[in-house]
């Protein structure tokens, strides 16, 4: 079953991601809107229109979300394996991604103090930055 999801999921999500899927659903609109006339903008006219994007985005939001996950997913054992593959890397960074909110900021906040200018003869992460701008 929850390989039968993932691939509909995966295909669905890239046909959606087509431009082709966008032109349909504009026309769509467009017709949509042209026979409000025919049918003097009654309230089934409406809500035709407003339970069709209803189910359609309520259904788009399970496939995104597990599009997002499976590439979160991918991305992270990516990362995983680079850390753990370079020598220099720590390996204790493995897996932070489980960690709850408040230990990350931690995490990221002890990083972020070893770049200070002049510890550890280290630059500061703003001083990449700032030649990153120059460059331009």
């Amino acid at each position: 079953m929850d390989q039968l999801f993932t691939k509909i999921a995966a295909k669905m999500a890239t046909a959606v991601g087509q431009p082709l899927a966008f032109v349909i659903a504009f026309v769509a609109i467009i017709l949509w809107a042209v026979t409000g006339p025919m049918f003097g903008y009654s309230d089934t006219w409406q809500l035709i229109v407003n339970t069709s994007t209803t189910i359609i985005t309520f259904l788009m939001v399970f496939l995104i979300q597990n599009a997002q996950n499976r590439d979160a997913a991918a991305m992270q054992a990516k990362l995983d394996e680079l850390i753990r593959a370079i020598e220099p890397a720590r390996n204790s960074y493995i897996g932070i991604e489980h960690l709850t909110e408040k230990e990350l900021e931690k995490i990221r906040s002890e990083i972020e103090e070893e770049c200070i200018p002049g510890k550890n003869g280290k630059p500061h992460h703003t001083d990449s930055i700032a030649h990153l701008i120059r460059r331009r």
